[in-house]
């Protein structure tokens, strides 16, 4: 009975201590899920932060212009992201009909032409040499004048007074030279043209090459002229469905059977016959 007593206290303590040993394992083995889970959010963060700095990077990217681009072109560039978006918002404004749109953009081209203009006039005055202005002036002293000639003088000037001239308003005067499209598409086109002429204006006024004003003003107004054909088929209420020559040819109607009649044997129509029918 003593021995049994003891093997059984030793069986006792080996199982405490086995217990003992599966909780320190199972404690390990938490342990070590624990530090894991850690290690993976930490890899996870890092992975986070590493496409967080991937996109910042793609959004402002390297935006420096291509080889073989002429400044010209990135200027145009630039001003065509600010002007863009506005043309584009009030063109789309203009719904009722498609002559306002026409309209607007007669006037919108019209105006940057008419804009242009003067500036390259002023520039072209600007660039003159001294030398040219002394020989202008030189002609000018040897023409001799009789101001007392009064009766070879021809008066230009308007019999009307200013009063009894119709002023023009400013989209009477925007639009000139345009006459005869939609007033909506005019008015709207000048309110637009206020928005966006100041940054035409100091774009072109950066340019001193002969170069990069003349491809400047060219690909401004076959950008511009672009993208309203782009804004209009983006109106268009329903476009054609595009399609192939193979398709056009397995839809075709193909021409409808003659279902050929049922033969009836002899035997069945005197069957008939016999029974009434």
């Amino acid at each position: 009975m003593q021995i049994d007593r003891i093997e059984f206290l030793k069986e006792i303590e080996e199982e405490k201590l086995l217990r003992e040993n599966i909780r320190r394992v199972i404690s390990v083995v938490k342990q070590r899920k624990k530090t894991k889970l850690k290690e993976q959010s930490g890899d996870e963060k890092y992975l986070r932060m590493i496409v967080r700095r991937l996109i910042k990077e793609a959004e402002t990217a390297d935006v420096d212009p291509a080889p073989g681009k002429t400044t010209g072109i990135n200027v145009l560039e630039d001003l065509l992201k600010k002007i863009i978006p506005v043309l584009q918002d009030d063109y789309k404004q203009l719904t009722t009909d498609e002559q306002q749109r026409e309209s607007f953009r007669a006037h919108i081209l019209n105006a940057i032409m008419k804009t242009l203009k003067p500036i390259e006039v002023s520039n072209d005055a600007g660039s003159g040499t001294a030398g040219e202005e002394e020989e202008f002036i030189d002609i000018m002293e040897i023409i001799d004048v009789e101001i007392g000639d009064e009766e070879k003088f021809i008066d230009i000037e308007d019999d009307e007074t200013p009063e009894e001239k119709e002023e023009l308003s400013p989209q009477e005067d925007f639009g000139a030279g345009v006459e005869g499209h939609d007033i909506t598409g005019r008015n709207m086109a000048f309110t637009t043209y206020k928005k966006i002429q100041s940054n035409i204006i100091d774009a072109y006024e950066l340019l001193e090459n002969d170069e990069d004003k003349n491809i400047f003003e060219d690909y401004l107004i076959t950008n511009i002229k672009l993208y309203f054909d782009k804004f209009e088929a983006e109106l268009a209420p329903s476009l054609e469905e595009p399609t192939t020559p193979e398709y056009e040819a397995a839809t075709e109607e193909a021409p409808a059977e003659e279902v050929p009649e049922e033969e009836v044997p002899e035997e069945d129509l005197e069957g008939g016959a016999e029974l009434g029918l």
